[in-house]
């Protein structure tokens, strides 16, 4: 028995002392890196928490009621409640009182003479009529920038001097577009039971707008009328045929539409309405 226990006693302890020494390595490496000193360029670390950033600024605004003290500032509301007034209603004004009208008929005139229920979208159609707009009123809007709204910026002019100055090429505008035809304004003129104009002056803004915006539907209506006439004629002629054949069942509108598509686009039918009608305002 002595000798089978010296013989156990013989195998744990060389096990116990190298199990001790697998767990002392990692202890004195872990002491021999703590007795280093840090590196030249590292940095000491803290557990303070970094500041936060200061919250954004939003601006208070404050719009007041209160009684007026003077006059000047009674003319002032009354100023910045008319150009409110007008703001609201300038889509009206520029639809009314520039080529938009007129370009915007003809165009859904051509929609409908070429039997087309969605192409163009009427979105489409507004967009072209828009921009067509600006081409041939650019002189007149450059006019009304310079003469008025840049002086009225720069404090050269009054509210009432920048009317008018804006008021007069948009009245030589329309007026040219009824030089020819001064019907319209002679109608208005005496139905407000105003003399005869001899010039342009003579005649009130009040008068002529209304006088031009029926100008324009007059003369938009004359131009769609000359651009039914042959998309007509081609439903005339398919619609005999048809007739002829047998075929009343089928409708004439789905057989005429490709022709007059392809008698359009032969003719560059979008080139000469659109030079058609910059040359009707020129």
């Amino acid at each position: 028995m002595k000798g089978v226990a010296a013989g156990i006693r013989g195998v744990l302890i060389p096990c116990l002392l190298s199990v001790s020494g697998l767990f002392a390595l990692p202890r004195a490496e872990a002491q021999a890196a703590e007795a280093q000193p840090f590196p030249g360029l590292s940095v000491q670390g803290t557990m303070n928490m970094p500041t936060p950033p200061p919250a954004p600024l939003v601006p208070f605004i404050d719009v007041t009621v209160r009684n007026p003290t003077t006059g000047r500032e009674v003319a002032f509301s009354l100023q910045l409640l008319l150009l409110l007034t007008v703001l609201s209603l300038a889509p009206s004004i520029i639809i009314l009182t520039t080529s938009f009208l007129r370009i915007s008929i003809v165009l859904d005139f051509v929609k409908r003479a070429l039997s087309l229920q969605q192409v163009p979208p009427n979105q489409v159609i507004l967009g072209i009529s828009l921009f067509m707009t600006v081409f041939i009123m650019w002189p007149t809007f450059n006019a009304i920038y310079v003469n008025s709204v840049r002086p009225l910026a720069g404090g050269e002019l009054s509210v009432e001097e920048a009317y008018r100055e804006a008021e007069a090429p948009l009245r030589l505008f329309m007026y040219s577009q009824m030089r020819s035809r001064p019907e319209n304004i002679r109608l208005f003129m005496a139905m407000r039971g105003l003399d005869r104009p001899d010039t342009l002056a003579d005649v009130p803004t009040y008068v002529l707008v209304p006088a031009f915006i029926l100008n324009e539907l007059t003369v938009a209506f004359k131009i769609g009328i000359l651009l039914f006439i042959p998309f007509i004629v081609i439903d005339m002629v398919v619609a005999s045929a048809l007739m002829s054949m047998g075929m009343i069942m089928l409708p004439p509108v789905m057989i005429s539409m490709p022709f007059k598509l392809i008698l359009f686009i032969l003719v560059d039918g979008w080139g000469l309405l659109t030079d058609q009608l910059v040359r009707s305002f020129v």
